[in-house]
């Protein structure tokens, strides 16, 4: 999302992690996706690091760009350290076996109550009137945690915050980022994102 935001011309290279290809291994042995790989050689692993990165490549003004700050960073970081947690346990509860998930599903509730619902009673984004690098980093998990249940969620959280994550699911710029891509094969270039399509689309 923030590289199509910040229209980030990056070459895309579709893989299947069950079948990592050795030249990934090879510039990041950690074997996780996303993985970026810069023209100098140099290597980021990790999704908010590739976010920032392509905040600094973006045009100096643009709404998005404006919106980074101290205090979305400290909400994002709040949501990797205790929301994340408790998202894994209550999407996979065959491997957490220490609580019943629906106590973990209430733990995320809270969070979401805590921090996403009572801003967004406030304004139509966690940040103000646009969308922001808060908002693009922490709808998608927002997303996972519904999916598990959402005739539940959207029945159980506040209407600005279904409508919230509902707007960034049915966006433009969501829809661009989901198209499918074939498996790259060995040998091949990759793929030009955000393409020209892309950007018709947005």
């Amino acid at each position: 999302m923030a590289l199509y935001m910040t229209q980030t011309k990056v070459e895309l290279r579709e893989v299947v992690l069950r079948h990592k290809p050795p030249e990934m291994l090879e510039i990041s042995p950690k074997g996780t996706v996303p993985v970026l790989q810069l023209a100098t050689g140099e290597v980021i692993e990790e999704s908010l690091d590739i976010m920032h990165w392509a905040l600094a490549q973006g045009e100096e003004g643009t709404p998005f760009l404006a919106c980074d700050s101290a205090a979305q960073m400290a909400l994002i970081a709040d949501m990797d350290s205790v929301f994340k947690a408790h998202l894994d346990r209550y999407k996979y509860p065959g491997r957490y076996l220490e609580e019943p998930q629906k106590d973990y599903r209430a733990l995320g509730l809270a969070w979401i109550e805590a921090h996403v619902s009572t801003r967004l009673k406030e304004t139509p984004h966690l940040f103000g009137t646009t969308v922001s690098f808060a908002d693009i980093a922490i709808f998608p998990f927002l997303r996972q945690f519904a999916h598990t249940d959402p005739d539940w969620f959207y029945q159980t959280v506040t209407p600005q915050t279904g409508r919230w994550l509902k707007s960034h699911i049915a966006s433009a710029a969501f829809e661009a980022i989901m198209a499918k891509y074939p498996n790259w094969q060995v040998g091949e270039p990759g793929i030009e994102f955000p393409s020209y399509h892309d950007n018709k689309t947005a």
